[in-house]
C-alpha cells in the first residue's frame, strides 16, 4: 500500500513539474513577443540585470558548495545549499520575467569574433535554461521522496547543467552590460 501511495505522489508531482516547466517556458517566450507597457514608475528596471547576475553567481557558488558538502557526507549542508540555490533561481526567474515584461531587450553591440562568442554563450545558455528547469525539479523530487539512488543518478547531470546555466548567465551579463 505504501509503495502505491508513493507512486501516486510521484505521478502527481511529475505532472506538476511538467506543467510548471511548460508554463514557465511559454511565459518566458511570450514576454519577448509583447511590447512593454507604458507605465510611470520611479523604479529603475535597469538595475535588475545586475541583480540577475548576482543571483546567478550566488547559485553557482551554492552548487559548488553543495557538491563539496555531499562529497564530505554533510547531507544537511548539501540540502541547505541546494534549497537556497533553488530559491535564488526562483527569485531570478520572477525578477527576469518582471524585467523583460517592462523593458525592451538590450542588443549586444560587440563586433567581430567576440560577437560570435557572445551569441554562442547566449544560445547555449537559453536552450539549457529551458531544459534544466524540469531536471532540477525532478532531482529535488527524487531527494524529497527518499529515492536517493535515483537522485544521485539524475544529479550527475543536473549539477553540471545548472552550473553551466548559472555561470553563463553571469558571463552574458558581463558581456552585454556595456550596452544597457
Amino acid at each position: 500500500m505504501e509503495t502505491k501511495t508513493l507512486l501516486s505522489k510521484e505521478q502527481l508531482w511529475s505532472k506538476i513539474i511538467v506543467a510548471v516547466s511548460v508554463g514557465v517556458t511559454a511565459l518566458v517566450t511570450l514576454i519577448f513577443f509583447i511590447s512593454p507597457p507604458e507605465i510611470n514608475t520611479t523604479f529603475n528596471f535597469k538595475i535588475l540585470p545586475k541583480f540577475h547576475a548576482i543571483l546567478n553567481g550566488t547559485v553557482a557558488v551554492l552548487l559548488g558548495l553543495s557538491y563539496y558538502f555531499i562529497r564530505k557526507k554533510n547531507v544537511k549542508a548539501h540540502q541547505f545549499c541546494n534549497v537556497t540555490a533553488l530559491i535564488c533561481s526562483a527569485m531570478f526567474l520572477v525578477s527576469y520575467v518582471i524585467y523583460h515584461t517592462f523593458t525592451e531587450s538590450t542588443k549586444f553591440g560587440g563586433e567581430g569574433f567576440i560577437k560570435y562568442i557572445y551569441y554562442f554563450i547566449l544560445l547555449t545558455h537559453i536552450v539549457l535554461a529551458a531544459i534544466i528547469l524540469p531536471i532540477i525539479l525532478f532531482t529535488f523530487l527524487r531527494a524529497f521522496l527518499g529515492q536517493f539512488e535515483s537522485h544521485r543518478k539524475i544529479a550527475r547531470w543536473t549539477l553540471p547543467l545548472w552550473m553551466y546555466v548559472s555561470i553563463t548567465g553571469v558571463l552574458v551579463y558581463l558581456m552585454i552590460s556595456p550596452y544597457y
